[in-house]
């Protein structure tokens, strides 16, 4: 019977993996349809060897720092199990590759390939795995320090503000440090439009990662014993409602209307297993208008060239999601409780700092030593061809 609860549970968070690392594709198309055509190659590649990247360094390093796991041991203790810590640092693994996905969309357009890899390698190597150990895996007694202070634990079932935020945060100083596209912002104060350039890629994209959000959430239980299907309708409900709010907020702009599930989910994750689904679809709308409100308000009066606008997405829906959790989570909202709204704005407010720093600290020094930024030639070609000698559509030959 325990090794049927083995293979099950072991085929269970498999079956995560799977789904979360389709959200990769989610990623890139994503990426690929709000990006001018001339990068739309770059998009695609980068998310790919990004992930490549992050598994690497996540095996030697990263889990290691986040769960005290080292898998340089004989594959016969590896198998142990039916290879259930294996598969589950699989799972973790494709939470990590996240975070480089989620800043890929904020540098867009002008990065170099290079040094972001290098940036990819730090941040899901040391910089992820260091405040998923503490939030996740109880080092260093934060938890129980968030617990003595304010009753209960820092609750982030699913990664609100440990994946999402994270990713929002280390990407706003990445993209002021990159600067905005060229002609992005014109002198005479004027802003040229870069609309995006496949609504059906951009839409493509979209459903991808909600699909694969259900993975996401609903396999964060990590064994088969606790799945919920509290969290699988609560995932639903934000994701709704954040379409719903997006629409109207966004005047039935596609662009916004196809983040607002996005929204929604990066804001329920961290409530999820608590939340009643009435409070969950409120969660999503917030989101859903934080995204549209904000993305806006960056791009048109703060002048920050956020080209997917994931500081607004991951970085601010995460962090009102790591809060609203403290809200919608307890029993006074319909929720199960076992939360606080002191211990999440605790927790949310040292997931920020901890992400903002990092972001300043990796890309600071990135900038100083290789550049973070394509010459003005090779932005102007695009990416494509400036990094991988090919467009997305190459022209046939004249005499064909």
């Amino acid at each position: 019977m325990e090794a049927l609860k083995q293979g099950a549970d072991t085929l269970f968070i498999l079956l995560g993996a799977v789904m979360v690392l389709a959200m990769h594709a989610g990623f890139a198309f994503l990426e690929l349809g709000t990006v001018r055509r001339k990068n739309q190659v770059n998009a695609l590649v980068k998310i790919l060897v990004d992930f490549s990247v992050s598994t690497v360094v996540y095996f030697v390093i990263g889990y290691g720092v986040a769960y005290g796991t080292s898998f340089f041991v004989g594959a016969e203790q590896l198998a142990a199990k039916n290879g259930y810590e294996l598969v589950k640092f699989f799972f973790l693994l494709t939470f990590a590759a996240a975070i480089p996905a989620i800043i890929s969309g904020g540098i867009a357009e002008r990065a170099k390939f290079w040094p972001q890899l290098i940036a990819t390698a730090v941040i899901v190597g040391l910089i992820y795995p260091f405040f998923e150990g503490m939030m996740w895996n109880h080092h260093f007694g934060v938890q129980d320090w968030i617990k003595g202070l304010t009753g209960e634990e820092f609750h982030d079932f699913a990664g609100s503000v440990v994946v999402h935020a994270l990713g929002g945060w280390i990407a706003l100083p990445a993209v002021i440090l990159l600067g905005a596209r060229a002609n992005r912002y014109r002198k005479d104060g004027g802003i040229s439009a870069h609309p995006p350039s496949s609504i059906p890629f951009l839409a493509l994209g979209a459903w991808v990662l909600t699909v694969g959000w259900f993975g996401f959430n609903v396999m964060s239980a990590q064994t088969l014993d606790k799945i919920s299907g509290l969290v699988a309708v609560n995932s639903l409900m934000a994701m709704v409602g954040g379409t719903l709010a997006a629409l109207l907020v966004g005047k039935n702009d596609p662009g916004f209307v196809h983040n607002g599930p996005l929204a929604g989910l990066v804001a329920v994750c961290a409530g999820s297993d608590l939340m009643h689904p009435l409070g969950a679809l409120v969660v999503g709308a917030v989101a859903g208008g934080i995204f549209v409100f904000m993305f806006t308000l960056t791009q048109n009066k703060w002048k920050i060239d956020d080209v997917l606008g994931v500081w607004p997405l991951h970085g601010l829906c995460g962090t009102w999601g790591g809060i609203a959790a403290g809200i919608f989570g307890t029993k006074a909202f319909g929720g199960l409780g076992g939360v606080t709204l002191g211990g999440q704005l605790i927790g949310t407010a040292m997931g920020i700092v901890w992400a903002a720093a990092g972001g300043v600290l990796v890309y600071g020094v990135l900038k100083i030593t290789m550049g973070l930024r394509l010459s003005q030639e090779e932005e102007y070609d695009g990416a494509d061809l400036s990094i991988h000698k090919i467009s997305a559509t190459p022209e046939r030959e004249a005499n064909w």
